[in-house]
């Protein structure tokens, strides 16, 4: 369901984000990750304790879709480690709490169809999507250009795509790839535990340019409709504008009742599966209230997979990329320049 905020209320919840970074003093490229000896908990969100020894940076996102018709908005980001964990806090300012993706909607006829934005020429949906955010990090330094253009080191644009593709110059530059999916991922704890590498697109062997996955899924399935309605529902039968969710857990669904829906009414299009393995290494817990998208992550410093950055040395600089997308496929918001963790002692 989208709940969405006023013009005003998303300025001034964007005034926020950005005034409790400035307000503790860091406005800076460096996000220096804290030691403590008790971790936080996921589920508190910013309200943990724990969040109070770690300075937060403050970030510029611009260039996406949405964000109250601005497509950008502010972040800010902490950091903490304790034991073999590494927790991070986003937070950002986002209008709008978008779940809603794909779904299909019940018809004033009776039928059904799948809702999807009118002006999506292929895979760039800005109407009926979810919000995400997504971190890039380049493993063992091994992207050309990324300290100087930060993930725009990987962005090209046009190449068969409205939005473009992502792909590093050569073969061995690998960038690891952490995406929060809101309505996917998020819903059972993770985080979609990704990567990037050198293929170039081609719209048959392989779409996604250099977008890949580690082993480990998938994260859900598309739902089809089988004789013009949905296959399966929710357990509780409600509509998901209405009460209830844009997924479905799969395990969960049953067979699907029609005489529970009116028209209007909309139910989920897809299944969500849990994350295995490499893929499942990032837990997450997020929220959105007034105004603001609150994630808290966590992960191992080092998990030993050839796909993800190890944060094996502690007096070593990290550098990565962020972007926050507000219902948006594709239209990222990002911050134009390199960002860089460090530990601190």
């Amino acid at each position: 369901m989208n709940h969405r905020l006023s013009a005003t209320a998303f300025a001034l919840a964007a005034l926020a984000v950005a005034s409790f970074a400035s307000a503790q003093g860091t406005a800076t490229n460096t996000l220096v990750a804290a030691k403590v000896a008790t971790p936080p908990s996921l589920t508190a969100g910013a309200t943990d304790a724990a969040w109070t020894n770690a300075k937060p940076i403050s970030i510029s996102l611009s260039g996406g879709a949405n964000f109250g018709g601005k497509g950008s908005t502010t972040a800010t980001l902490k950091a903490l480690y304790s034991g073999d964990m590494l927790y991070m806090l986003i937070q950002y300012a986002d209008p709008t709490d978008s779940q809603q993706r794909g779904p299909f909607q019940k018809q004033a006829d009776g039928s059904w169809k799948k809702l999807a934005d009118p002006a999506n020429k292929g895979g760039d949906d800005n109407v009926y999507y979810e919000d995400k955010w997504a971190f890039l990090w380049p493993i063992n330094n091994s992207v050309k250009g990324f300290d100087q253009l930060g993930c725009g080191a990987m962005c090209h644009t046009g190449e068969g795509k409205p939005y473009g593709n992502k792909y590093t110059a050569s073969e061995g530059e690998i960038s690891d790839m952490w995406h929060m999916k809101g309505s996917r991922t998020a819903p059972l704890g993770n985080v979609d535990d990704q990567y990037t590498d050198h293929t170039r697109y081609d719209a048959k062997a392989s779409p996604n340019a250099g977008r890949k996955s580690d082993p480990g899924g998938p994260e859900y399935s598309n739902m089809q409709l089988v004789g013009g309605k949905p296959a399966f529902m929710n357990k509780d039968g409600k509509a998901a504008n209405a009460g209830g969710s844009y997924y479905i857990v799969k395990g969960q669904e049953i067979t699907f009742d029609d005489t529970k829906f009116k028209a209007g009414d909309e139910v989920a299009s897809f299944f969500i599966h849990p994350l295995k393995d490499d893929r499942a290494d990032i837990k997450v817990a997020t929220k959105w209230g007034n105004g603001v998208l609150t994630s808290v992550l966590s992960r191992k410093l080092v998990t030993g997979s050839k796909l993800d950055v190890q944060f094996s040395d502690l007096d070593a600089k990290y550098p990565f990329g962020f972007a926050a997308f507000d219902n948006a496929q594709v239209r990222h918001a990002v911050h134009f320049n390199p960002l860089y963790l460090t530990f601190a002692k």
